[in-house]
């Protein structure tokens, strides 16, 4: 079981804002189990926060904007990018400013920062977003798409391609997060010198320089136009004799598809899980990774958790013999068949359901489907072994439901299904009380899902 991180401690860089220009704090706070990303404006009356999560884009020209009422904070990806490249689940980070600072237009700072203070892992386990089937977004009139494939592990691979004799067509992959710290946080952002005045005229990158950006020269200009750009940006202006980067040379031959990669790093961060699933982006930009990323959270809105991971031959944390040892079930009435997955917060089993069952004789005979008093009881079984799992001595202990509340069938079951039932543990077990919230899963739908107290009662002087 992976578990979820936080920060060891705090840290603060300091830098300038791209877009407004101002000198800019930003903090990054350890967070307790859970949270997620929360940004903070502590310039503001009453230090507003906002979610960092795909629901609150605004817009995303040349860097991603989260809105939350009247609070707004923009060019948030390469932050959010080090913090879920190197594994971190929960940060609050406070910034005196309407921007995240651009440092020198890289994630470099914040892993450097990341790897100062040291990660703290938590007690909770992390929920990843696993992608199982192919998911795509193609940016309407525009050759830019990305595309999530089923994977065991979060991977990027990205091709950009411009009308450019000095910037044409890259490509760069990502494979190992591992690698992200020395192959892709260092990669900086990159501007065309023909981008300068159209973006300045939209009140865009006010404090771009050349020390946060490449700045790419790949069409001829007259000096004194050059001059005027400089002068417009409050920029000393470079005498340039021929085509090419003006102000640096490449930390990697691909540095610009390497930095697009950052960028859909921190923008899929949007989506407020960690990913299992590899990404193909094409002429990728900050439009279509966050339309990406609102598509997915409507997806995870919809349907409250995601269904677990199953893999059929991989071997179970309980067979059948050993859940008998646990609850008093017998046939026909035992109704997990295993146990493939538990920790201290939830439960995962399965059942399988096959037309020799006895239920079916009479539910229907012409069009058999499981009773959804039966999906309950399982998932009520389920919670039982969750409990009892944790516990020495069961022989004498049984489980008795107390209460059902928000009892819902979304989907029938029919012979064939797998049923995949998972339970969470709601509060603490009390005085033999299990407060839990249970869903069973027919493939990626729900089919049921119920809210129930259950109590543990000793049988010794039955």
């Amino acid at each position: 079981m992976t578990k979820q991180t936080t920060l060891k401690s705090s840290f603060q860089l300091k830098g300038k804002g791209l877009h407004t220009g101002l000198n800019i704090t930003l903090t990054m706070n350890p967070a307790p189990e859970n949270t997620g990303y929360i940004i903070r404006r502590i310039d503001l009356e009453g230090q507003p926060e906002i979610p960092a999560l795909a629901d609150y884009v605004d817009r995303a020209t040349r860097g991603t904007v989260l809105k939350k009422g009247d609070t707004v904070v923009s060019t948030v990806e390469h932050g959010l990018a080090a913090l879920y490249a190197m594994g971190i689940d929960n940060c609050l980070i406070e910034v005196d400013a309407p921007e995240f600072p651009i440092l020198d237009g890289s994630a470099k700072y914040y892993v450097d920062k990341i790897n100062e203070v040291g990660i703290k892992t938590q007690n909770q386990p992390k929920d990843f977003f696993i992608v199982r089937e192919k998911i795509t977004y193609q940016l309407p009139n525009s050759p830019s798409s990305i595309t999530l494939l089923p994977d065991d592990t979060f991977s990027v691979q990205t091709l950009i391609g411009y009308d450019s004799p000095i910037l044409n067509n890259q490509y760069a992959v990502l494979d190992d997060m591992s690698k992200f710290a020395t192959e892709i946080a260092l990669c900086r952002t990159f501007v065309f010198v023909h981008e300068l005045e159209p973006l300045l005229k939209m009140n865009l990158i006010k404090g771009g320089d050349l020390n946060n950006s490449i700045v790419i020269y790949d069409r001829q200009i007259p000096q004194e136009e050059l001059q005027r750009i400089a002068d417009l940006m409050n920029q000393p202006c470079p005498n340039v004799t021929s085509l090419g980067y003006l102000n640096t040379d490449l930390l990697f031959n691909n540095e610009p598809a390497r930095h697009k990669m950052l960028d859909i790093i921190g923008d899929l961060a949007l989506i407020g899980k960690p990913i299992k699933g590899r990404v193909i982006a094409v002429h990728p930009g900050h439009s279509t990774n966050t339309a990406l990323a609102k598509q997915i959270r409507k997806e995870l809105k919809r349907q409250e958790v995601s269904a677990p991971l199953y893999i059929p031959d991989a071997t179970p944390i309980l067979d059948t013999n050993q859940i008998k040892e646990l609850l008093p079930h017998r046939y026909p009435f035992l109704l997990v068949d295993k146990v493939i997955e538990i920790n201290n917060s939830y439960i995962v089993s399965v059942k399988n359901i096959t037309a020799n069952e006895v239920q079916f004789l009479g539910h229907f005979p012409q069009e058999p489907v499981m009773p959804g008093v039966l999906i309950i009881e399982a998932m009520a079984q389920t919670a039982g072994l969750f409990v009892l799992s944790t516990m020495e001595n069961t022989k004498n202990l049984s489980t008795y439901l107390l209460k059902l509340d928000n009892v819902k069938f979304r989907n029938k079951v029919v012979p064939g299904d797998v049923l995949v039932m998972k339970v969470f543990l709601t509060t603490p077990v009390r005085r033999g009380v299990a407060n839990v919230k249970g869903f069973a899963f027919v493939g990626n739908k729900i089919a049921a899902e119920a809210e129930m107290i259950a109590q543990l009662i000793d049988n010794t002087n039955s």
